[in-house]
């Protein structure tokens, strides 16, 4: 499932440029503040919270398989009403995720716009996170995780895919596909092995700040890492 600013419009650029959201783009993880907000708002109860904590612990240690660790995650937002899920998105976004942004981030958006390309926030967050991130720095588009809405509320499941993994590589794909964009000229940034498809799918990648594991790739491969510090 893919959500963007563009809809069905097709923008030609001289190539597109991805960007991963947390700790890439901003040196934060929404999903992790987001549930510490609820908490603090009462949308989240304790044993909720401890849930999702315990999650970020199995996926970090690597103990289960992360795409089910990542399906799991977004269950706590379950009965929270959707305008009040969009407040606390736009809420966090802009007193803790925005703040955060890296000013070499920054640049490296706009040389890519000077250059005539497309940026887009390629990201396992959720739309009004991205949504509010991408006006801030005035990015062209998003692509990222969408939650279901029944009857004004959060269901707790994903619309489609999390856009997390290999389900990266195959968005990254499908809009450089749909933007007659070629892939061998489109660059991608991120952090985490976890974006390693994606990476391997961008002819130019951009390891930012990245783990131990994705070090080691990024070395054996030729990446390019930067190091970015707010």
């Amino acid at each position: 499932m893919e959500t963007t600013f563009s809809g069905d419009r097709i923008i030609t650029n001289d190539y597109i440029a991805f960007f991963d959201l947390d700790q890439t783009i901003a040196n934060s993880i929404s999903g992790k503040s987001l549930a510490r907000s609820s908490f603090r708002k009462g949308l989240l109860t304790y044993r909720d919270l401890a849930g999702a904590i315990f999650l970020s612990l199995l996926f970090r240690l690597k103990l289960r398989d992360p795409l089910k660790i990542i399906d799991e995650m977004v269950s706590w937002v379950k009965g929270i009403p959707e305008n009040s899920m969009a407040e606390l998105c736009t809420e966090v976004s802009h007193s803790l995720i925005i703040p955060s942004v890296y000013k070499q981030a920054i640049s490296e958006i706009e040389y890519h716009k000077e250059k005539n390309a497309r940026v887009v926030i390629l990201s396992s967050a959720l739309t009004t996170v991205c949504q509010e991130v991408a006006r801030y720095l005035n990015i062209d588009d998003i692509i990222c995780s969408e939650l279901e809405i029944k009857e004004g509320r959060m269901t707790g499941r994903p619309v489609g895919h999390i856009c997390f993994g290999e389900e990266k590589a195959i968005r990254l794909h499908d809009y450089c596909v749909k933007n007659n964009s070629p892939q061998t000229e489109a660059w991608y940034y991120g952090d985490s092995i976890s974006d390693l498809p994606a990476l391997k799918a961008a002819g130019n990648p951009v390891c930012v700040n990245p783990d131990k594991s994705l070090r080691k790739e990024a070395i054996k491969n030729n990446w390019k890492i930067l190091t970015w510090e707010n």
